[in-house]
């Protein structure tokens, strides 16, 4: 059994995964004003690969893995599917950022763990219990609330629908990482980010969006390295110790950390239906964690 000091050292992990992941929103929707939504989105998956290149070359342990976990031509189906989705999500949150508040934007990804149950159900045969459903009914919910710019227009906001597509390319794209679990996961995101980074690279060379001022670029790839890549790392950390479950309890924070990062950088303003959106999807999110729990003692 692991030590206290240890279990303590995993929950530090697990926490500054969520917070690191939490601040890419605010700082994604500041860099936007200087470098275009694709080609910010190949730089934030580029700094991811490279920064777990770094972190497996630096670490003997990793090396040896990387020789020892190979993946088979079965898997290379989805590989390609998988960073096909982390070209799509994305680009989608960062055009989606381009026209809704950053807290909004962090609150709507909790849509990812909607999606994610679903296609598990539909297309994987799980089965979700009750406080699933009723976590995925509040997130629709709060969901709902949020897409609306204006009640008595009934103004959709377009920058939330855009969030909400990439939760769902997210969806699929974690039921198809899983296929791949055998494998060492940070040599998984180092596909992603290698991948992914170039296929957004393409696309904005495509439409002749790749005009940046080179500090830009470099804090967009340092974003990239803490909130995709270490990130991950730190949950992939903090699960060997803590479990699936408890791990994932801690690292549902994230969506409400961004929250509250683009409050405090940005300085949004906090909104009633903000505030009612916000306690539905934390009952939402705490549902959702109770539902794993219950699994995974099963």
């Amino acid at each position: 059994m692991a030590s206290k000091k240890i279990i303590y050292l995993a929950i530090i992990y697990a926490v500054l995964a969520a917070v690191f992941y939490g601040f890419s929103a605010p700082f994604s929707k500041l860099l936007l004003d200087k470098i275009s939504p694709y080609l910010l989105s190949s730089l934030l998956y580029f700094g991811a690969g490279i920064g777990m290149t770094a972190i497996v070359l630096i670490n003997k342990n990793q090396q040896t893995s990387l020789r020892h976990e190979k993946f088979g031509k079965a898997d290379v189906k989805y590989m390609v599917i998988m960073v096909i989705l982390d070209i799509i999500a994305p680009i989608s949150l960062m055009l989606g950022l381009t026209s809704t508040n950053a807290s909004t934007a962090s609150l709507l990804n909790n849509f990812e763990i909607v999606f994610t149950a679903l296609i598990a159900m539909f297309f994987f045969k799980e089965v979700i219990g009750r406080k699933m459903w009723a976590a995925i009914i509040l997130i629709i919910s709060a969901g709902g609330l949020l897409a609306f710019q204006d009640f008595t227009g009934i103004q959709i906001s377009y920058g939330s629908l855009f969030v909400i597509f990439a939760s769902l390319a997210w969806g699929f794209e974690n039921n198809c990482t899983r296929m791949l679990a055998k494998g060492n996961p940070l040599h998984v995101v180092m596909i992603k980010g290698f991948g992914s980074g170039l296929g957004s690279l393409i696309i904005a060379i495509a439409l002749g969006l790749t005009s940046a001022i080179w500090y830009y670029v470099i804090l967009a790839m340092i974003l990239g390295f803490f909130s995709y890549g270490l990130s991950l790392y730190f949950y992939i950390s903090a699960q060997r110790h803590l479990g699936a479950a408890r791990t994932s309890a801690y690292y549902a924070m994230a969506p409400f950390v961004g929250a509250i990062f683009s409050f405090a950088i940005l300085g949004e303003a906090i909104t009633l239906i903000f505030i009612i959106a916000f306690s539905i999807m934390v009952i939402g999110a705490y549902l959702a964690i109770k539902e794993n729990n219950n699994h995974l003692n099963v």
